[in-house]
């Protein structure tokens, strides 16, 4: 994956709530894009993507791989986080300091200080891929916020209820929107609807997705 570090999207700055203790804050990642693109294709050659399979035997459609001290890992024996990677049998790679700024970053803005993230899952989406509905509970403490960081083509994340059966919100999510959420909303479900064909002039036909995690 070759990437070009001009970035010419411009979109304005501003904070949507869509729950209690969840926002979306607008271009919070634009300033960012520059300098996350070298690491994370330096991530992708040390731990390319891959589709992990489901306890249930099925393959993932979202690509995923991971950095930081934990990543988050499925496969028949159920999803956790680890601290190797499964494929290489060695370490993911670190989390470069520039990721760590800018969850930090994101998470203060939203009334989240002191956020310490340990573990950084980058999905890959292309057109028609999508992500159901869950919950984020494979980590071990619930006080910590999930930072999230929308690169590449547009998707529409929805936000649900504490129960799986809850009326869902869509949210339009484009390129540098950064979604935190946490507190009273941390275990709400969310997921991603099947993604449009675009083509984004930074990332091309895809959406790269960062999401920060407190994990262990």
């Amino acid at each position: 994956m070759t990437f070009d570090l001009f970035d010419p999207i411009d979109e304005p700055r501003r904070t949507e709530q869509i729950g209690d203790a969840a926002f979306v804050l607008r271009g919070c990642a634009l300033p960012y894009v520059a300098a996350l693109l070298p690491p994370l294709e330096a991530i992708l050659q040390q731990a390319p993507f891959r589709h992990m399979m489901t306890p249930g035997g099925l393959r993932m459609g979202v690509a995923l791989t991971n950095c930081g001290a934990l990543g988050w890992i499925s496969d028949r024996r159920g999803y956790r986080y680890g601290p190797m990677d499964p494929d290489s049998e060695q370490p993911w790679p670190a989390l470069p300091d520039v990721f760590i700024r800018l969850a930090q970053d994101a998470s203060e803005q939203a009334g989240f200080p002191g956020f310490a993230p340990d573990a950084c899952l980058i999905n890959r989406y292309e057109p028609g891929t999508r992500l159901t509905l869950h919950q984020d509970k494979n980590e071990k403490d619930f006080a910590a916020p999930i930072v999230s960081v929308s690169l590449g083509i547009p998707a529409v994340f929805l936000f649900g209820g504490h129960e799986r059966s809850d009326r869902t919100e869509r949210v339009s999510l484009v390129h540098g929107d950064v979604a935190v959420w946490g507190g009273v909303d941390r275990l709400r479900y969310h997921g991603i609807m099947p993604l449009k064909h675009a083509d984004h002039p930074l990332l091309g036909a895809q959406r790269i997705n960062l999401t920060f995690r407190h994990a262990g």
